[in-house]
């Protein structure tokens, strides 16, 4: 692409830093940097029309991690570290809410619920055996316990009576909340390319040559916050986890009102007003989903419909209205990856499906780093 003069000028020309990615953690980022140094030029460019990756495709859960998932989580990382994790992400959250406000991100305070499947008898005693050592562990930090047990009352089906409920659970509008960012950035002066697919970068002695499917420029700092890059960045510490979702048209009466858990946290569902938005899934194919492609696949969708028929809508006529999926990052560990790489590059990524919870803080340490 010939750039004018004035393109040149504007856009291209002494920019102090460069974010890869204008989802979540890159909005936060580019706030925070703003705030830190107001006459910066500071540029965003994202591959999508919209923010690819999960931020504006994920189910606005606002939410810290299950019994089951604290649980599993204990089971790869010590005690000490699930804390940290659980702190990071209800911290984030705070953060979040401070920055754009309740109103804005339409959060509603309904609470979570787990709910176990009857074939999982085994998983569901553990999980209710180890309730008062999970809130023990959780106490320091909400100053409560945090779960506890509830008859079900939503008239689910082939689950356990009891449901484990979590009263500082929340909905939001997913896309409100990444609307007011985008809004926020541009009354900042934070310019926004989209259909900038960044193919390669080379670090120079004083900055950093950023070449893009259609631009070459120079910028001061690069910053990461995408999945697209992190398994090059990181040495595969990243791994790309696509998230498949459906929404059902509208169902007259619907009672269900909440977060829900499922499987380890595997399977999510919540109301938006009177739909069921419901997705996971990704345990029956890990391998075929690890993927940044954004198709549906027949497999988990099925499974999906499934669940819904027999589980959460049980003789309920339903019809789904629309499907689609995201791309989260997730490694090994779930602890994200804030780090300076070189002189000049640094990345912000593996939010471990956790973005809406966690990206807000990982924006603010991302831009402390620089």
């Amino acid at each position: 692409m010939q750039l004018s003069y004035w393109e040149i000028k504007n856009w291209f020309t002494n920019v102090d830093y460069t974010i890869v990615g204008s989802g979540i953690v890159g909005l936060h980022t580019a706030l925070a940097l703003r705030e830190r140094f107001p006459l910066a030029k500071i540029l965003i460019l994202e591959k999508g029309v919209l923010p690819q990756g999960a931020s504006t495709k994920n189910a606005g859960f606002a939410c810290f991690g299950s019994v089951s998932e604290i649980i599993d989580d204990l089971k790869t990382h010590t005690e000490e570290e699930v804390i940290q994790l659980v702190q990071k992400r209800y911290a984030g959250l705070q953060l979040l809410r401070k920055n754009l406000g309740d109103s804005v991100i339409d959060l509603k305070p309904y609470g979570g619920y787990e709910l176990f499947l009857k074939e999982d008898e085994s998983f569901y005693n553990e999980c209710v055996q180890k309730m008062p050592f999970i809130n023990d562990i959780l106490k320091p930090l909400f100053k409560t316990d945090v779960f506890s047990k509830e008859v079900d009352r939503f008239n689910f089906d082939n689950i356990f009576e009891y449901l484990i409920f979590n009263p500082f659970e929340a909905q939001i509008d997913t896309g409100n909340m990444m609307q007011a960012l985008l809004r926020k950035a541009h009354e900042n002066n934070i310019l926004i390319l989209n259909s900038q697919t960044v193919t390669s970068f080379q670090e120079l002695n004083d900055n950093v040559e950023v070449v893009t499917n259609e631009i070459s420029f120079k910028t001061n700092k690069l910053l990461f916050t995408t999945n697209g890059f992190a398994a090059q960045l990181t040495n595969n510490q990243v791994k790309p986890a696509r998230a498949q979702v459906l929404i059902t048209k509208p169902i007259p009466n619907l009672d269900i009102k909440g977060t829900f858990h499922l499987d380890k946290g595997y399977y999510y569902f919540r109301n938006i007003n009177d739909r069921i938005l419901f997705g996971g899934g990704r345990n029956l194919d890990f391998y075929g989903e690890t993927t940044t492609s954004h198709d549906t696949t027949e497999l988990i969708q099925n499974r999906l419909e499934e669940l819904l028929k027999t589980v959460i809508l049980p003789n309920i006529n339903f019809e789904v209205e629309h499907r689609w999926s995201g791309t989260m990052g997730i490694g090994a560990h779930k602890k994200p990856i804030v780090e300076q790489l070189s002189n000049h590059v640094y990345c912000g990524v593996r939010m471990g499906g956790m973005g809406v919870a966690i990206g807000s803080l990982v924006g603010q340490e991302l831009a402390d780093l620089v």
